[in-house]
């Protein structure tokens, strides 16, 4: 199988998991039409659409799709903020869908409905696990969010992690005041800087690297739990605590 990542937008991806014999691909989280009609023109051919949570840069795209592909399936979480004709997904559910097949994860925490699809050894998480970081709180808890991420931590290691957006080096500079003392991270930082000074996606990562170098699924640590202590000026009484007051600073970061 072929696994590309389609920039979109300013810092988009739209991933594409294709057959070897382009005969069908998958198309998740579609910002826009353009990448992917510039894709089917050089021969992919869409078979089925899957889609993570309702914001617009990542459902966006979905109508023109449909427009020129009217019979395309659509899999999305049941949330009427997404109001394309779709087969609605839930927590726990398995779906077939052009010769793929894929576990359906709820990860509520950066939307109320946001959902993950495993399978393959890949997932695909939108905006609830980047590498190095995770995304911002808007709909749900810190309780949520970090069952979400824990969630996703427990699947294998070898997991190959397709997020929304290439926010890598930015998730870089922060993690790096976070744990300094981490090599793990070191090396993931020259690795994407690497792979951006020549053009190329720092996607996907895996899930071990995320769990050795990304600092919100670190909490626990020591190094982590120091820096947020000279941070808040108080250690975090718990795992929960310790990420809710990891995403208050990285929310207000700037590098």
């Amino acid at each position: 199988m072929q696994l590309i990542p389609l920039p979109a937008l300013s810092d988009n991806y739209i991933w594409t998991l294709a057959a070897d014999d382009g005969a069908r691909a998958l198309i998740v989280d579609p910002s826009e039409a353009a990448p992917v009609f510039a894709a089917a023109d050089a021969g992919l051919r869409p078979a089925g659409i899957l889609l993570t949570h309702h914001h617009g840069d990542h459902i966006g795209g979905v109508p023109d799709l449909l427009a020129r592909w009217p019979d395309l399936p659509v899999f999305a979480p049941d949330d009427d903020r997404i109001p394309a004709a779709c087969r609605r997904v839930a927590d726990g559910e398995t779906i077939d869908v052009a010769g793929w097949r894929f576990e359906v994860i709820a990860v509520p925490g950066h939307t109320r409905s946001h959902v993950a699809y495993h399978g393959h050894g890949l997932l695909f998480c939108g905006d609830t696990l980047f590498s190095l970081g995770c995304g911002r709180m808007f709909e749900g808890t810190a309780e949520q969010m970090h069952a979400s991420l824990s969630r996703l931590a427990a699947l294998p290691p070898e997991t190959r992690v397709c997020c929304g957006h290439e926010y890598t080096l930015a998730n870089a500079a922060f993690a790096r005041v976070v744990e300094p003392g981490n090599p793990a991270l070191e090396r993931r930082f020259e690795e994407a800087k690497a792979m951006r000074a020549t053009g190329r996606p720092t996607l996907p990562s895996t899930l071990a690297g995320e769990i050795a170098a990304n600092p919100f699924l670190r909490v626990d640590a020591p190094e982590v739990r120091a820096s947020l202590a000279r941070e808040t000026g108080h250690a975090p009484a718990n795992d929960v605590d310790a990420f809710a007051a990891l995403r208050r600073w990285k929310d207000g970061f700037t590098a």
